[in-house]
């Protein structure tokens, strides 16, 4: 911020004052937002982004530029359909990025994005959400392979290696949290190999590299995949329209897929 502590301070004692609420805490001596802290920057984000759009408005210039972040399931493998309608429209730009979902929120937090599209896990009560559509999680394993075409326990899937998309992605985030919820890790797998792209990842396993788990959408056009369901680690979870509260930045993504 090129400002010293003691101005930060001054800043904070301000805004304490203002809102007659303490922001801040310290928790053994670690500085820590407290919940009226955490709404002041909520309301601030928001109010961020509105002056900006009102910048633009009282400029006389209407908003032809999305800014939109697509986790890479969705980037990859849902979304061309939107995109192609909307760049039909020789007024429409558009600006897509493909990332994981804690990058992408990171860059709706600083109004770089204006909402998100994704399959991972966020906190539904920090920002504004609209449910797209749900699609079957499920597990893939090599062609032939005893697992193909049945339902597996979590005992039987830790002796395999475990293919894995990166830290920070929604599909890891998923099956971490459901493996955390049964008692087990990625770790607890024979062994487990980190990927980032999803066609390295297919074709890992179909050459019999390892099992990964992985949407419906990504793998219906490899025909030679087996599929397998292990509850609780397969399922039917939400992709989302995500967005900061209290703009019309929901309003856009809602335009946008229609």
């Amino acid at each position: 911020l090129h400002l010293t502590q003691p101005a930060v301070t001054k800043q904070i004692q301000a805004l304490e004052a203002q809102y007659q609420a303490k922001l801040f805490s310290y928790d053994e001596r670690k500085l820590k937002k407290t919940e009226a802290g955490e709404i002041l920057e909520k309301y601030a984000r928001s109010i961020q982004y509105n002056c900006l759009e009102l910048e633009q408005t009282m400029a006389g210039q209407r908003k032809s530029c999305l800014r939109i972040g697509a986790t890479k399931t969705i980037g990859d493998y849902v979304l061309f359909d939107a995109v192609n309608r909307y760049t039909a429209d020789p007024a429409h730009e558009l600006t897509l990025i493909v990332d994981n979902t804690e990058h992408l929120l990171t860059l709706l937090n600083d109004n770089q994005l204006d909402f998100l599209v994704i399959e991972g896990l966020f906190d539904k009560g920090k920002y504004g959400w609209k449910l797209l559509k749900k699609e079957a999680f499920i597990g893939i394993c090599p062609p032939g392979h005893p697992f193909s075409g049945k339902e597996v326990t979590i005992e039987e899937l830790l002796k395999e290696t475990l293919i894995l998309r990166e830290p920070g992605s929604g599909t890891r985030d998923i099956l971490e949290k459901q493996l955390t919820l049964s008692g087990y890790s990625p770790a607890s797998f024979q062994r487990v190999l980190t990927i980032s792209s999803f066609p390295i990842i297919r074709r890992l396993v179909t050459a019999g590299r390892g099992i990964s788990f992985l949407y419906d959408s990504v793998v219906t056009d490899i025909p030679k995949l087996g599929q397998f369901t292990a509850a609780p680690l397969t399922g039917i979870h939400e992709f989302n329209l995500v967005y900061l509260k209290h703009t019309k930045a929901g309003q856009y993504g809602e335009e946008f897929f229609r």
